[in-house]
């Protein structure tokens, strides 16, 4: 009887070790609803590992991608309740409850996405995020998706002026159809899904994307001309939901703070490198490229056109002011 004892003590403290190890071990998921190829999900796939580096295994973070988990909202409000961890969506996404985030849709508020880097990720992008705790998510750091510039099918683009009549698909953003529509063009705003057969079929005669986009997209084989008018940044936030932040130990905080930023820098370099294979591809192809456009007739009277949401509750003039004046 003693021995038997003994062998259960034995056993219920071997057990007790193993579950004290495996708690050690914290494991936790994240999703990008991109492909596999996307500079965002092998952005996400580089922190993870990294993360798993730097926390000597101790931290172990499963990629999910390619809409397996929903799309960027559908995600967002997953790692909102806590179903996801970690979630690294477009800046956009976050408006439908965040409004804060809007201010990254009005244009012109970067030459370049370098600066965009800089700043989003600085003190500046800190403050524009801080309140994120309040709707149960903590923010990590912004990647970059591109700045934006506009493709055609049957006339260049150099100027303002030739947007005007123009038929331009935009995304399905308030700021972007006001703008396009303030610069003259007929405009159809439209899932990307549906932008390629639109612009094929002469839906729409033009759209706004960046040269890696418009390459992976498959969209550079119906459009002739390419001007990089430079006129709105793209960004990737990663956020993890509250709660389980808050149980991590403050190291482990650290590091998956200091890596989210890593990432976001890599997406930005990687992106880069993109645009400028998808610049070749297109110029393979045959496609006219204006790389010297004049933007500054599209900048021309912007601050009208800022006036129109100063009375909207997410338009904080000294927040633009430091983002358009880094």
């Amino acid at each position: 009887m003693k021995k038997l004892m003994l062998l259960v003590v034995s056993l219920l403290i071997t057990a007790g070790f193993v579950v004290s190890a495996t708690a050690q071990e914290i494991n936790l998921k994240a999703y990008v609803p991109t492909n596999p190829t996307a500079v965002p999900t092998k952005a996400l796939v580089y922190f993870a590992e990294n993360v798993k580096e730097k926390t000597n295994g101790a931290v172990n973070i499963k990629v999910f991608h390619s809409g397996q988990l929903g799309n960027d909202r559908e995600g967002i409000e997953s790692t909102r309740i806590g179903t996801i961890d970690i979630m690294f969506a477009g800046t956009g996404g976050y408006s439908t409850f965040y409004d804060k985030t809007k201010i990254f849709d009005l244009p012109f508020l970067f030459d370049n996405s370098q600066e965009a880097y800089e700043v989003v990720n600085g003190p500046v992008g800190e403050e524009i995020f801080s309140d994120m705790e309040q709707f149960g998510l903590v923010y990590l750091s912004t990647g970059d998706n591109g700045m934006r510039h506009i493709s055609t099918s049957k006339t260049p683009v150099h100027s303002v002026e030739d947007v005007k009549g123009l038929k331009v698909r935009v995304p399905e953003i308030n700021t972007y159809v006001d703008l396009w529509t303030w610069w003259g063009a007929v405009v159809t705003p439209m899932p990307i899904t549906e932008l390629y057969m639109a612009l094929k079929t002469g839906v729409v005669d033009a759209q706004d994307n960046a040269p890696y986009h418009s390459v992976a997209s498959k969209v550079y084989e119906v459009q002739d001309y390419y001007s990089m008018i430079n006129y709105m940044w793209m960004g990737l936030t990663m956020v993890m939901n509250k709660a389980k932040w808050e149980i991590l130990p403050e190291e482990y905080q650290r590091i998956i703070k200091e890596e989210a930023k890593v990432a976001a820098k890599w997406s930005f370099d990687e992106i880069e490198r993109d645009n400028v294979t998808a610049l070749e591809a297109m110029k393979a192809r045959g496609t006219k490229i204006d790389m010297n456009p004049d933007r500054e007739s599209f900048m021309a009277g912007i601050e009208e056109f800022y006036k129109k949401y100063e009375n909207e509750p997410w338009y904080d003039k000294n927040l633009i002011d430091a983002l358009r004046n880094n």
